[in-house]
């Protein structure tokens, strides 16, 4: 069963509670997503290390439920 872009969110958002995420199904196949997310959490970390947060965040689920998520994260102006 796919995840949805509103369980997606949800997930980021439990674990970076101060997050601005936007999700968009790519494929229309509740499978492909792009999301942006911006946190402060995020300030003075690699671009790696941002992504890293955001796929702990999902619990396990890349590779299974959410098939492909490209990813862009930044800090608040």
């Amino acid at each position: 069963m796919p995840m949805d872009a509103a369980e997606i969110e949800g997930l980021i958002k439990k674990a970076l509670p101060d997050a601005k995420v936007d999700i968009r199904d790519l494929a229309g196949d509740g499978d492909h997503y792009a999301a942006t997310v911006v946190s402060e959490a995020f300030r003075g970390k690699s671009r790696v290390q941002q992504h890293q947060l955001v796929y702990a965040a999902l619990k396990g689920d890349m590779g299974g439920k959410l098939h492909a998520l490209a990813l862009q994260t930044s800090v608040p102006d």
